[in-house]
């Protein structure tokens, strides 16, 4: 039972439940705020119009149809939908920064709202096409619903909004609460580094598993060549003990990308932390426009996500660069002159290609990754009539920061079969820390005595061995 809304978890799949102590200061809230709409002052949203319209008061007619009418207006987004996880995610950080009492909603929406959460549907949000200084449009999506308004999605099926849910009049200030601030960007954001986080790990232990096949010097490693920098040194660590003792080296040094690991690595996990406080702040911090703090209305700039932009940038860029580390030890994987073993990887060279192609695929998910890392808060493009003059793209930021994380699996995938070839070609112990990875992945590839369809290969180790979500295999 949530007593407390930084218990809860966008990436959590569990049902949420609400304290009733909770519940009670809402309501609370909510009392206090419609006394304060009371006073027939203007409130952004509420009693006047949106944007450029925003000069417009509003009649207590209009005010009765305008809060769903918000929502009705600004839906226009439509497929690619966001995957479940996603969506669901969406939910969950709106229904966080409503239990701040910012938005002051009513406990009727907040039990409608955890009621869409607990059900096996999810609304059909847009995964692109937010073009406005906030979320207006897809968060138009994902409340649609609360009204019977759009769709909902269960797997690839969907099915009408209209009647899932019991009837709910939207109140005053409702309908903009919905759309405010920027929780899909937070929820997503939250999402992607909790499966960043497990990917971080296989680059690690995949990493270390190419230093261990091919008897790299370790000296870059040690933990003397990570002063100043704990982050660097724990990275260090984790490769040691994974690749296990020293063997004599086959070189003074080995490729610069086997020498690397350890920086690459730790820098994708700074990131992840810096992703992280941002995705902190975006949940502690105001982000509701206009605002209920300390009994008035205030018009915020909390829609505004450039720190989670940023972040989200940054921490695509840091898997692009780790995904094209990683191809490049698998090129040299294939490489006799690095390994010692035979060309390819394969059996028999010529007759057999080996896993040539296997890296042609990585090469080619790295060139995919390149096109995502331009930073996506450059635009100063205008809408509502130059009301919204600037805006950050966050939406996007941490869409392709989802696409990114893909994609890094998709190479960490070729180059962890390589390492499993290189080990069994070489017939040499497999290093105790790595010993529960390969055999991990030897339940679902079989030996590679001969050239066959790698790609089944490079799934069943996405699905299986490299997955980010256990509950759906993501």
């Amino acid at each position: 039972m949530i007593n407390d809304p930084a218990e809860l978890d966008p990436a959590g799949p569990e049902p949420i439940e609400l304290a009733p102590a909770l519940l009670e200061r809402m309501a609370a809230v909510r009392a206090a705020a419609l006394r304060t709409l009371d006073s027939d002052e203007p409130v952004y949203g509420v009693n006047t119009g949106m944007g450029n319209l925003s000069k417009v008061r509003l009649t207590e007619a209009d005010q009765r149809a305008h809060q769903r009418n918000l929502l009705l207006g600004r839906a226009v987004g439509g497929p690619p939908w966001l995957p479940p996880d996603e969506s669901r995610a969406v939910l969950i950080a709106r229904l966080k920064t409503f239990l701040t009492g910012d938005a002051a909603v009513s406990v009727d929406l907040i039990h409608q709202l955890v009621a869409l959460i607990n059900s096996p549907y999810t609304p059909a949000i847009p995964a692109e096409g937010a073009g406005s200084a906030g979320e207006i449009i897809p968060l138009a999506h994902a409340a649609g619903p609360l009204v019977g308004i759009g769709w909902l999605q269960a797997g690839s099926e969907l099915q009408t909004a209209e009647g899932f849910l019991p009837a709910l009049e939207l109140g005053p200030k409702e309908g903009i609460a919905l759309l405010a601030g920027t929780p899909g960007t937070a929820g997503r954001a939250a999402l992607a580094a909790r499966k960043a986080s497990r990917l971080a790990d296989h680059l690690t232990a995949v990493a270390a598993g190419a230093i261990a096949v091919v008897g790299a010097n370790r000296d870059p490693y040690q933990p003397s060549a990570a002063r100043g920098d704990d982050v660097l040194a724990v990275e260090f660590a984790r490769l040691r003990e994974l690749a296990g003792p020293e063997p004599e080296p086959r070189s003074l040094q080995a490729p610069v990308s086997f020498r690397v690991a350890g920086h690459v690595n730790a820098h994708v996990r700074r990131t992840l932390q810096q992703l992280d406080d941002a995705v902190e702040r975006a949940f502690t911090g105001v982000s509701d426009s206009p605002a209920y703090l300390e009994g008035d209305f205030v018009g915020t700039a909390g829609f505004h996500g450039i720190d989670l932009a940023a972040y989200c940038d940054h921490l695509t860029a840091a898997l692009a660069h780790a995904a094209e580390v990683s191809t490049a030890r698998l090129h040299r994987l294939l490489d006799p002159s690095v390994t010692g073993l035979t060309a390819q990887l394969a059996c028999e060279p010529g007759p057999q290609a080996g896993l040539v192609a296997v890296h042609k695929r990585a090469v080619a998910t790295t060139h995919q990754l390149r096109r995502l890392t331009l930073p996506t808060a450059i635009s100063t493009a205008e809408t509502s009539n130059g009301q919204e003059d600037v805006q950050t793209f966050s939406w996007e930021a941490v869409g392709n920061l989802a696409e990114a994380i893909r994609l890094t699996r998709e190479t960490t995938a070729c180059e962890l079969l390589a390492v499993r070839q290189a080990f069994a070609l070489s017939a040499g112990p497999i290093p105790p820390g790595l010993r529960d990875l390969i055999q991990a992945v030897d339940d679902v590839v079989p030996p590679i005595d001969a050239d066959r369809p790698f790609g089944e290969d490079l799934t069943r180790l996405l699905t299986t061995v490299l997955q980010l979500s256990p509950a759906t295999g993501a």
